[in-house]
């Protein structure tokens, strides 16, 4: 047989490994480069200083919990994790579902010390990557300003704003991400940067709903404010248990068809049978969202409307009206297990997600709705995909430290009865 033909031989290119000499960390170095603000196991405060909201992350072990008060201490945390090869987070909330905020053997970067909120005369906003939502909250509401963000007061707003941040205005002014015109970060290379459509607009697109803690450390935001709501009416409706399937069915075609005005969450308490409620927000006066409740089509045992100004619905929401009890002593921490999806479209068997928390009373499901200026922003303009879905739904399962290895996904059951929080569910 003849020789198969063959093309010319291309030499394979040698490749070669260049190992980096990793060195033990100089967490002594650290420590001065941070003016102290450095807790290690060994120190008085630790087991404090290393705690995350959720405490069935209290069995991790960071080897460090640095408090960084400038950039140039971010920069450090970084040389050092960067040359000791060892991980490092940032922690703004703590309210990771999974934990992402205190690794085990790692270094936590704790912002806390980054959290001043500086609204100026053009409307915009630089917010610290340590702020809590209550104190962007204030800061904005003392200026008339608003930002489109999430109800819990004790979440950061870097966690939110990087996943793209879902909230009560949201349907009206778009997502918190929508709303940043730049951010300044400290790259894993040690680089000071500053991302915007102008510089660095790769980053910038994936910072903004791409997820915290892949790019870099956030230092500082700069996002465009709206003026605030003068009305915004809240409300609350119960329903009875066995009529959750009913109500779904009728509110996911109730928020397709609602103007962005309006935002609302269903929420599903498990029990036998579930029972839950519809919670929401309005931009307008009362007799305006009354004519769109009535749309629904259910019939709730409890009905409660109630006219705010933007500040006053974002305390309703947090669970902590007046401002004075939203101290973060206020909001024990919570042991919980939970997971979220995103629903694309109207679920055709509304009965069979209500069957999911069937008996199992501890575990609830949060329908959040999307649309309106959310979908106005295209699938691919920011890294957050999902302009055009219905809903998020969120997955919460009340747990407690015998539960710690638990996966999110797979929540067991409990006969703990649930314990509402504004950083579980909007009330």
């Amino acid at each position: 047989m003849p020789e198969p033909t063959r093309g010319p031989i291309t030499p394979t290119p040698q490749t070669t490994t260049t190992t980096r000499a990793v060195v033990r960390p100089d967490l002594d170095g650290l420590r001065k480069a941070l003016g102290g603000a450095l807790v290690q196991p060994s120190d008085a405060g630790y087991d404090t200083a290393r705690r995350s909201y959720n405490p069935l992350f209290d069995n991790r072990q960071p080897l460090a919990v640095a408090t960084a008060s400038t950039p140039d201490h971010v920069k450090a945390c970084v040389e050092v994790a960067h040359a000791a090869a060892l991980p490092i987070a940032a922690r703004s909330g703590g309210h990771s579902y999974a934990g992402y905020s205190t690794p085990d053997r790692g270094i936590v970067v704790d912002l806390a010390g980054l959290s001043r909120v500086d609204v100026r005369d053009d409307g915009t906003a630089v917010v610290g990557a340590g702020a809590r939502l209550i104190d962007v909250y204030s800061a904005l509401a003392k200026a008339g300003r608003s930002l489109p963000a999430g109800t819990c007061p004790t979440v950061g707003i870097a966690g939110l704003t990087l996943g793209g941040g879902l909230g009560v205005l949201s349907r009206k002014y778009g997502l918190t991400c929508d709303k940043l015109l730049a951010a300044d970060l400290v790259s894993a290379d040690s680089l000071s940067l500053r991302a915007s459509a102008e510089s660095e607009p790769e980053l910038f697109w994936a910072l903004r709903g791409g997820g915290g803690g892949n790019f870099g450390i956030v230092t500082s935001f700069t996002f465009a404010t709206d003026p605030a709501p003068e009305i915004c009416t809240v409300f609350r409706l119960d329903f009875a248990p066995g009529a959750m399937a009913d109500v779904l069915g009728r509110w996911q075609g109730w928020v397709a068809d609602a103007p962005p005005e309006l935002w609302s969450n269903l929420v599903v308490v498990g029990g036998s049978p579930p029972s839950g409620r519809v919670n929401g927000c309005y931009v307008g006066p009362r007799r305006e969202l009354n004519d769109l409740l009535d749309g629904l089509g259910a019939d709730p045992v409890n009905r409660v409307v109630r006219q705010e100004d933007f500040f006053g619905a974002m305390l309703h929401f947090a669970n902590c009206a007046p401002e004075s009890r939203c101290a973060p002593d206020r909001f024990p921490r919570e042991t919980f297990a939970a997971s979220s999806r995103v629903v694309a479209r109207p679920l055709g068997d509304p009965a069979a997600l209500v069957e999911q928390v069937d008996g199992r009373r501890g575990m609830d499901l949060l329908l959040d709705s999307l649309g309106g200026a959310i979908a106005e922003v295209g699938a691919a303009d920011t890294a957050f995909p999902h302009r055009d879905a219905l809903a998020t739904v969120q997955i919460y399962q009340e747990a407690t430290a015998d539960t710690a290895t638990a996966a999110p996904a797979r929540s067991p059951r409990s006969a703990t009865p649930w314990r509402a929080s504004a950083c579980a569910a909007a009330t």
